[in-house]
């Protein structure tokens, strides 16, 4: 994920969770801060206690796939996602299933009518 989609200052972060609003599902938390600005921007955090390093990336790893594939449909405003436990132990499918159910939730995610599996 290039540079200018990430969240990464810790101002950035503070006025997410501060000024924000929060969504959840079982497996993740996301905070989303409306802004006018041409594209997303994310943030993902992974607490210590998911897991060592290999697999904390491992689940950052598949959060930025799932935002990438969707990155179209995706609302242009600043968001941070958070795992909870028990993501560890999803794989690729779940981890995607259970983002887009609390990015729809908070209205991050629209899906569009045609449906991206028939599409070859």
């Amino acid at each position: 994920m290039r540079k200018n989609y990430r969240v990464k200052s810790k101002k950035d972060f503070n006025a997410i969770f501060k000024d924000g609003q929060n969504f959840a599902n079982r497996k993740f938390v996301v905070y989303k801060l409306e802004k006018d600005q041409k594209h997303f921007r994310v943030g993902i955090s992974v607490s210590k206690k998911l897991g060592n390093a290999v697999v904390r990336n491992s689940i950052k790893r598949k959060i930025r796939h799932v935002l990438i594939k969707y990155r179209g449909d995706l609302a242009k405003a600043d968001f941070v996602v958070i795992a909870r436990k028990g993501v560890e132990t999803l794989d690729y499918h779940q981890v995607e299933q259970n983002l887009l159910h609390v990015l729809k939730i908070a209205k991050i995610y629209q899906e569009r009518w045609l449906d991206r599996k028939s599409v070859v």
